[in-house]
């Protein structure tokens, strides 16, 4: 058995380009897994190894590694930073116990370690905090730890203080040991050399030292009442204090250096092992039922208990389906045999692997604490637990969110219609925010995703990876329908055709909800009118039809339908009457209650030049942007705003004329919210014109 006090399960994560993948490179460098450094510009990193990755220069999914550090064992996902891929992210979060919050120097915290960091709080994650590319113009440790404590509102726990800044960063300073670790001009990682600190830091160095003891005395109350009578704690008792706090969430460890120049690394190597918890020290996994109801019980991480596994990612390579998994109890051997309780059937363990990116080791049993891959199981999908037979239980379940943009694919013939649909099926069970729907009417395959990169990349591995040759249509907006009046309706559904007939009569009030609450079907039928046997089949036929909403054929959400009285014939009534009774009473009352069309709002995110806010405030105006609030920062400024998704496509194009290439932007779903009465008509008008098209 393996010592679990020796194991790390931990993911980097960070902002698009503040240097997630060059620091994990520089990890599995420093750790001996691989011998020479491959640059994520030069499309060479070790775990970017999609070709769209390679060329885009950004990490589309997570990737796991194995590698060791002063004899502990690291299990690595570096994480996409992108916000169309956040659902990587929340989903290596969910599987790891602590984690390396990777921050720009330069451009400090941006959008989206905003989001990650909300995520990692969510998850209850242990974080050490990096502030890479110290050696950039305009990088600024102490704005980092300022914006940290300002804008994540978390507690940054100095470590370490650079020495020298912009092109003169030469190493850090060990506030701990009061050491100087300075590298050489080489670029290799091992060529530093420890001296005392520079003279001119000795001030700085004392009062961060100070405030690095205070804060870390406070998690032990003998340390504190030593340290408050003028006794220093040892190391040992401070890295015992500093663990205790991290684990716990109180501080975050921050480190600094340059991945890039190679310096510093080692310094947050030695962080993870002292600071961040080992699979034993994170609040055990809570058990539920299959209804999603905690029951209690809790995954204790121990390797003799009952088998407990996660499967978080499935990946589909040349070898088959992998199924990226998490054991958090029990072990697993090649060639037990496991029950998904998702699917509450059973699975056969066949291959499991130990992965590097996209190469892997093959193993033959795994424990409590491991991160593995498992090949070839047939009905295992992200958030399914695998459990033992004979003890089944079921791990928190992970929850997506739904897509808000949508393409449509047409094959170009009957063989690649046969390719479509398999690679289709692949990617779907690859990533739960990607989804795939055919058009009843049209008989079109429609892809959803969360922006237009996401399903721009998964068109790309359409036609390179599966070689499937298609068209593709414009994007469209996942608009929405809800209704702004509560009525009171009747329907009598009657039909005589010899023999005999249908009949169901129902009374019905139906009504606005909150945004959010989706469908309610309440009855309250009292004396039998509607026999209880039919009440079912009445909310059926209500629910069927809330996928095409009487405005523009979008969903119908935000309803409740209160079944109120209703009448039956002791013959004619059955349920498939009922049903259709209410699928008519939809079509009937629906329009009179107002309906009105939803469209989805993206939070935006825009960093640019100052001399160019006036014109990208004003292009945002004439995309219906409601501009939220407009801060400086030492580079540029950040322009927050909340945009209409379907005014958004294009904008990269429009900002980069805008801002001479120098403008960035993020953007991600918010929420939805009324239409305009002129966007209405023109929707309508869009709906007709391609039913017209497909009607030829």
């Amino acid at each position: 058995m393996t010592d679990l006090n020796l194991y790390r399960n931990i993911g980097i994560f960070a902002h698009v380009d503040a240097g997630k993948t060059t620091t994990t490179e520089r990890i599995l460098k420093l750790t001996g897994k691989i011998h020479k450094l491959g640059e994520v510009h030069d499309g060479a990193a070790t775990t970017d190894f999609m070709e769209q990755e390679q060329e885009r220069g950004i990490t589309i999914q997570s990737a796991a590694t194995t590698c060791y550090w002063k004899g502990h064992r690291f299990n690595v996902i570096d994480t996409p930073g992108h916000v169309d891929f956040t659902i990587e992210v929340y989903r290596s979060l969910k599987v790891l116990d602590g984690g390396i919050g990777v921050f720009c120097g330069s451009g400090g915290v941006e959008p989206q370690s905003e989001t990650n960091w909300r995520y990692a709080n969510d998850s209850k994650v242990a974080r050490l905090i990096y502030v890479n590319k110290l050696d950039r113009l305009g990088a600024d440790f102490y704005r980092v730890v300022k914006q940290v404590k300002e804008v994540l509102g978390a507690r940054p726990l100095v470590m370490v203080l650079p020495i020298g800044s912009e092109s003169n960063f030469k190493g850090v300073v060990d506030l701990l040991t009061r050491k100087a670790y300075i590298w050489d001009d080489t670029g290799i990682p091992e060529n530093f050399e420890v001296t005392d600190v520079p003279a001119d830091m000795v001030d700085d160095v004392e009062k961060y030292r100070a405030e690095l003891i205070e804060t870390a005395v406070e998690m032990d109350d003998d340390a504190m009442a030593a340290y408050l009578e003028g006794e220093e704690p040892d190391m040992d008792t401070l890295k015992a204090c500093i663990r205790k706090g991290t684990i716990g969430l109180n501080f975050f460890p921050t480190f600094g250096g340059s991945s890039f120049k190679n310096k510093g690394v080692q310094l947050v190597l030695d962080g993870v092992v002292d600071y961040l918890p080992n699979p034993m020290e994170v609040p055990p996994q809570p058990e539920v039922d299959l209804e999603g109801n905690e029951t209690g019980e809790h995954a204790i991480v121990d390797p003799n208990g009952p088998l407990r596994a996660l499967a978080f990612k499935i990946m589909d390579d040349r070898f088959g389906a992998l199924t990226f998994t998490r054991i958090y109890s029990g072990t697993l051997n090649k060639g037990d045999t496991v029950l998904n309780t998702a699917t509450g059937k059973t699975e056969r363990i066949g291959r499991m692997v130990e992965m590097h990116a996209n190469d892997r080791t093959m193993i033959d049993s795994a424990q409590a604490g491991d991160i593995v891959a498992i090949v070839g199981l047939k009905n295992v999908r992200t958030g399914h637990t695998l459990a033992d037979e004979k003890n089944p239980a079921t791990l928190e379940p992970m929850v997506f969110p739904d897509p808000v943009i949508s393409v449509a694919v047409t094959p170009k013939d009957k063989a690649n219609s046969e390719k479509l649909s398999t690679a289709l099926g692949k990617m779907v069970a690859e990533d739960p925010s990607f989804h795939v729907e055919v058009d009843q009417e049209s008989g079109e395959t429609i892809l959803r995703g969360m922006g237009e990169l996401h399903l721009d990349i998964k068109i790309d591995i359409l036609r390179r990876t599966h070689k499937v040759e298609a068209t593709v249509g414009e994007p469209q907006v996942a608009y929405r329908e809800t209704i702004t009046r509560a009525i009171e309706d009747s329907y009598t559904h009657k039909k005589q055709t010899g023999g005999s007939g249908q009949y169901a009569k129902i009374d019905y009030t139906i009504e606005p909800l909150e945004q959010g609450s989706g469908f309610i079907f309440e009855s309250k039928v009292v004396g039998g009118n509607v026999p209880k046997e039919f009440i079912p089949a009445v909310e059926k036929g209500f629910r069927t039809m809330m996928d095409k909403g009487p405005l523009c054929g979008y969903p119908l959400v935000d309803v409740k339908i209160t079944l109120t009285d209703g009448g039956f014939h002791a013959v004619d009534s059955s349920q498939m009457a009922f049903e259709a009774a209410s699928r008519a009473a939809f079509r009937q009352s629906m329009p009179k209650a107002s309906p009105d069309l939803l469209e989805p709002i993206m939070k935006v995110d825009v960093f640019v030049p100052d001399a160019n806010v006036g014109d990208v405030i004003g292009d945002l105006n004439r995309r219906r942007g409601m501009i939220k609030s407009q801060e400086p920062t030492p580079t540029n400024v950040r322009i927050k705003a909340e945009c209409p998704l379907s005014e958004m496509f294009g904008y990269i194009g429009d900002l980069r004329s805008n801002t001479a290439g120098r403008g960035q932007f993020t953007m991600e779903f918010s929420h939805y919210a009324t239409c305009p009465r002129q966007i209405v008509e023109k929707v309508k008008e869009q709906v007709k014109e391609r039913e017209a098209r497909l009607k030829k």
